[in-house]
């Protein structure tokens, strides 16, 4: 039995990887220690419910002041990821067992406990299972409509990449309110960040969804401080607007350990406003650019947002 904890265990695929220096960080990366009243009451209601959080298993910066609202980003379909991102810090490997059945009813009833008007519910990818997970997905967002009608919906998605049309097909007709799926970082990069993806079916992937449903609203993140340029950032950009993505996420990627993908740089607060700019010149609804950017950081209020920026459009159109 692996011991996820164990970091050798916990990525075997990155165990022989020559250590990569962690520098020290800024002090615009800092945040406090998790703790609270708050923190400690979401905590408890993930653990009774027996669920997985991206929060902790990707070790999110954010991860205090999200717990300690009652904000806290599902992970479902397990803790063991198929893939093996050099950026990421999931576990990864064969996952030991197949998906619960049960899993969408304690997601809903966490959902309602926390009291949450905005959840985010994302995944690992498993490409061991036929559908990638799709129908796991539409199952989970029809549960917590049950149980939690005026809840809004985001959910963070893999790619499908192996799985047929059909699959993407079930989980927009669950009908989500944001359907987001991250590129992670520029398309020259992919072969030693994210080897197992392919940035065009990515950005596919969330044309389709405008396709499909042009009332829903698509999101999409990357990260920066990988290696990338300037130019190459404004080439994602470009490309998600041709595929009508509405909301862009940039954050700092910080490397989890010495075996995965170092550190290129820490990007400045200022260059960080200056894409916040540029995005909005090119015409995405809405843009949250800053060090500590996360797909899911702020997402309630990030959401009333885009929603609002949608109707001053069409208003204006």
């Amino acid at each position: 039995m692996r011991d996820l904890k164990i970091p050798e265990q916990r990525h075997p695929e990155k165990a022989r990887r020559k250590d990569n220096a962690q520098p020290k960080k800024p002090d615009w990366i800092r945040v406090r220690a998790p703790g609270g009243q708050g923190y400690a009451e979401t905590r408890s209601i993930i653990r009774e419910h027996k669920l997985v959080t991206v929060c902790e298993e990707a070790g999110c910066p954010n991860v205090g002041e999200c717990w300690s609202q009652g904000h806290a980003t599902m992970m479902i379909m397990g803790e063991v990821c198929t893939r093996a991102c050099s950026f990421c810090n999931i576990a990864t490997g064969k996952p030991p067992e197949a998906l619960d059945a049960f899993e969408p009813g304690r997601v809903a009833d966490a959902v309602q406990k926390l009291g949450l008007n905005h959840v985010v519910i994302t995944s690992v990818d498993r490409d061991d299972v036929e559908d990638g997970g799709a129908e796991h997905f539409a199952q989970t967002i029809r549960a917590i409509r049950h149980r939690s009608p005026g809840t809004t919906i985001e959910i963070l998605t893999p790619d499908f990449i192996r799985c047929a049309p059909e699959a993407l097909e079930k989980v927009v007709a669950a009908r989500p309110d944001v359907f987001n799926h991250n590129l992670e970082t520029v398309p020259g990069l992919y072969p030693e960040v994210r080897p197992g993806a392919r940035y065009f079916h990515s950005l596919r992937l969330l044309q389709r969804v405008k396709e499909m449903d042009p009332s829903m609203f698509t999101k999409s993140g990357i990260m920066v401080g990988l290696g990338e340029d300037r130019q190459a950032v404004m080439q994602v950009m470009d490309d998600m607007r041709a595929a009508d993505i509405d909301f862009l996420t940039i954050g700092q990627y910080l490397q989890p350990t010495p075996k995965h993908h170092a550190v290129d740089r820490f990007v400045h607060p200022d260059e960080f406003a200056a894409y916040e700019r540029a995005a909005l010149g090119k015409g995405f609804l809405m843009v949250s650019a800053t060090p500590l950017t996360r797909s899911s950081y702020h997402a309630g209020d990030d959401f009333a947002r885009l929603r609002t920026a949608r109707e001053l459009k069409l208003a204006s159109a």
